[in-house]
């Protein structure tokens, strides 16, 4: 058993499991099967002593393929309603970033060091806060736990509380876009080379955004109207479920358990606060209460992507949202942090 176990420990045993998990919660009707499914059986199997671990590669090659997927949506349709709903978006940012601020005020305030709170529960890219925090000497350990609960935590909860407020059946079949590969093919290895070279000069998350931006503006020049293959979708699906669910096991849950319940109770609160503002905007801003709350929720672009398509959303002005506010989280961060720890500062000076 226990060469067994030392085997399937191996990287290979990774997407075996997350196939498993993925074609059983198709069976099921889950939303989202190829990436819910895959997480939670990389998580069980973790959580009961079978270590299997990262795929090599396999997050970024996941990005690369949604990556695509997500660009081929911005037709110049698309393009020009996002030009237009451009001050909406900025607005939506900073309302996010507020909203953010605001919990993460509330968790200082019941004690939690300012720094630490600050970038843990900051809605932005994982990898960027962990080096702002790592710079500013916070607690890294605390930052990754808390955004690996949080991406988990909506991955859980948004798209089956979409597709149920929606009243659509997850994984019904629908009428896709036929895909040309004469255009596919150089875009899936020009968006690669996009990627590196993104990479090379630190710009962030540059398996996501290099892809995307290159088939961006090709769909939009040349107005393509075609779609990445369902295999290669759920192939992406699956290495980002399996990416999700590696950082998890039996003593990360054991770790801190009072930390990650405050870090679970913060984002159910984020999650909910986000869907009434969204509600509440909806009656001012001509879309649906689902898009806005996609385009706003604090998660990860990809998934939100992910939920938008299955549910025949704007896809595109959800994704630019979501970038919107990831560009506005990475340009004021660290200057809203840096004012704000100096103003607690002067008023911890002035009352001693």
């Amino acid at each position: 058993m226990k060469l067994f176990l030392k085997g399937f420990s191996a990287w290979w045993g990774t997407p075996v499991v997350g196939i498993c998990g993925a074609m059983l919660a198709t069976w099921l009707h889950w939303p989202l099967p190829w990436i819910i499914g895959s997480m939670l059986a990389i998580i069980l199997v973790r959580c009961i002593g079978w270590h299997v671990s990262e795929i090599p590669k396999g997050r970024i090659s996941g990005q690369w393929m949604i990556a695509t997927s997500i660009g081929l949506h911005f037709t110049p349709l698309v393009l020009d309603e996002i030009i237009q709903r451009f001050p909406m978006m900025l607005f939506v940012a900073f309302l996010t970033l507020g909203i953010a601020l605001v919990g993460i005020s509330f968790m200082h305030r019941r004690g939690m060091d300012l720094t630490t709170a600050y970038f843990a529960f900051m809605p932005a890219n994982f990898a960027e806060m962990i080096q702002l925090g790592i710079r500013h000497k916070a607690d890294v350990g605390k930052i990754a736990a808390a955004h690996s609960v949080r991406l988990v935590l909506i991955v859980l909860c948004v798209p089956p509380t979409m597709f149920y407020l929606a009243h659509i059946l997850p994984n019904a079949s629908y009428a896709r876009l036929p895909t040309d590969w004469r255009w596919l093919a150089p875009m899936l290895l020009g968006g690669a080379l996009v990627a590196m070279a993104w990479k090379r000069v630190g710009w962030p998350n540059p398996w996501m955004f290099g892809p995307m931006a290159l088939c961006a503006i090709c769909t939009a020049v040349f107005d393509l109207q075609m779609t990445l293959p369902v295999e290669l979708s759920h192939y992406g699906q699956l290495m980002i479920g399996c990416a999700l669910g590696i950082h998890f096991d039996r003593q990360f849950f054991k770790s801190a358990p009072t930390y990650l319940l405050q870090v679970a109770a913060f984002t159910l609160s984020m999650i909910g606060f986000t869907v009434l503002v969204a509600w509440l905007l909806s009656h001012i801003i001509d879309l649906p209460t689902s898009t806005l709350a996609l385009g706003m929720m604090p998660g990860s672009s990809t998934e939100m992507y992910l939920t938008a398509e299955a549910l025949h959303l704007a896809v595109g002005l959800v994704t630019a949202m979501q970038i919107m506010r990831l560009i506005v989280v990475m340009l004021f961060a660290e200057l809203i942090h840096d004012r704000w720890v100096k103003r607690c500062a002067t008023r911890q000076r002035n009352v001693d």
